[in-house]
């Protein structure tokens, strides 16, 4: 049995918006070119609203990149303080912890270069599923307007 408690939350908020504001367009008092419209306006404002989710997230994981950086750094300010207050029968052995950390510093940015691509490849992805989804709904939209039957007018009366 399907258990509807695990699927996603926001994926079915959003889609439950999609199908509400589609089929609430498609029974409004519009003809079908203000439908059309309308739909592609609200497309294109899902299209930015995503845009700026992905770009608030790219800013926050730069942001958290740059921090984590700059924390190094200072670490390693700290560090070098500490080697030039040790003796020369010492100095050896902290220059090679050093190393080993600079090693680790390299290794921490190159996986945090690789979580910010991977973050924007989700996000990617994530306006991608948007886009298509719109289109679908604005197909979908086209068709039923132009499977729609056409009132014709009833001709004025002469007199």
């Amino acid at each position: 049995m399907y258990d509807y408690r695990r699927s996603s939350g926001f994926g079915a908020f959003v889609l439950g918006g999609l199908l509400g504001a589609l089929i609430g367009m498609l029974f409004a008092p519009r003809s079908g070119k203000e439908t059309r419209e309308m739909l592609a306006e609200r497309g294109q404002d899902y299209m930015d609203s995503a845009m700026g989710v992905y770009d608030e997230g790219r800013d926050k994981l730069i942001e958290a990149y740059s921090v984590a950086k700059g924390t190094t750094a200072e670490r390693a300010e700290e560090l070098k303080g500490k080697v030039d207050s040790f003796n020369e029968t010492l100095k050896s052995k902290v220059d090679e912890a050093s190393i080993v950390a600079g090693a680790k510093v390299e290794d921490l940015s190159k996986g945090a270069s690789a979580g910010i691509k991977t973050g924007a490849a989700a996000a990617k992805t994530g306006i991608d599923v948007a886009a298509e989804k719109t289109k679908d709904a604005l197909e979908f939209v086209a068709e039923k307007a132009a499977a729609a039957p056409v009132v014709e007018a009833a001709p004025e009366p002469t007199s």
